[in-house]
């Protein structure tokens, strides 16, 4: 046996033992053998209680690299939804091989930091996007995330006079192609210095100048936490303006679990209530010692906010 179907063995066994101590007691059961036979085994038919429905589930790629895409996307289906945010063309064929949506794509930022809010790189990102655009819709998905990059010196408001002016160039493409442009939130105090798109207040006048239904914001909410907190009103008057939510525990971006200062439940409850139907990606980074407690960990916050 090779070192990497050995490794596969001890993942799938330390998915079936994660599920079965949170209370999927027939997965747990069935063990590793069923899931490396890939038995269809699901949240509800191990005998857990299926997904409410209201919120639909996702998981940030990036933050479950310990796991190849094939182990994610079958972790995914197994705890009960079927989606994973922020990921590439290259691997968009082991999505469909899963049935596995890709709920944000990306490929197409050169970096979080050179942006659509500095004009110095809008011919690099217009070659980039248009290309991406059209990857994304014949691939059948329907989100591609975008920046505002760095200020380096720019005020707000000529930052977003450039965004308009760059994303202008297309958005009409976009449009055409059934494809939602999504310019991510982040903080500029913790993770994200000098990131221009850092408040709801300046997404949202992009949005407004915008004038499409094709460009929204990706709500982060671990990062307006940190930059302006009052999160569930910004959902109830704003909603209009977001289309993709992260979450993550604050402080720390980890579980979001009790050791953290937001109420996800009450948020979902929120988003749910002003009519949302597009994904609610887990984006926190688990801190648990083991892979199987890391896995622990994406059930358990799927289930926090499955209200």
């Amino acid at each position: 046996m090779t070192d990497a179907i050995k490794r596969r063995a001890l993942l799938r066994g330390a998915v079936a033992s994660a599920l079965g101590v949170t209370g999927l007691g027939a997965l747990g059961t069935l063990g590793s053998s069923a899931l490396a036979r890939g038995d269809g085994i699901s949240a509800a038919s191990a005998g857990s209680e299926p997904l409410k429905g209201n919120i639909h589930h996702s998981v940030a790629r990036w933050s479950y690299n310990f796991l190849s895409v094939e182990e994610l996307c079958q972790l995914v289906k197994r705890i009960g939804f079927s989606a994973i945010d922020l990921i590439g063309p290259g691997e968009w064929p082991i999505l469909k091989e899963h049935g596995v949506d890709s709920s944000m794509c990306n490929g197409a930022e050169p970096s979080l930091e050179e942006g659509w809010g500095n004009a110095e790189h809008h011919s690099a990102l217009i070659e980039s996007y248009r290309k991406h655009i059209e990857l994304v819709s014949e691939a059948g998905y329907r989100n591609l995330i975008c920046f505002s990059g760095n200020a380096r010196g720019l005020d707000p408001e000529d930052g977003l006079k450039a965004a308009v002016k760059g994303l202008k160039q297309v958005l009409a493409q976009a449009e055409k192609r059934g494809v939602v442009l999504q310019m991510e939130l982040f903080n500029s105090k913790v993770d994200h210095p000098d990131y221009l798109c850092d408040s709801s207040a300046w997404g949202i006048e992009l949005c407004k100048r915008l004038d499409s239904p094709n460009f929204k914001l990706l709500y982060d909410i671990y990062h307006m936490q940190i930059m302006e907190g009052d999160i569930i009103r910004t959902i109830r008057d704003h909603h209009q303006y977001f289309g993709h939510y992260h979450t993550a525990g604050v402080p720390g971006r980890h579980e979001i679990d009790d050791t953290q200062e937001l109420n996800y439940p009450a948020i979902m409850r929120a988003i749910e209530s002003v009519g949302f139907e597009g994904y609610v990606a887990q984006e926190f980074i688990p801190q648990r010692a083991t892979d199987e407690e890391k896995i622990e960990s994406l059930y358990s916050a799927i289930r926090r906010c499955d209200v």
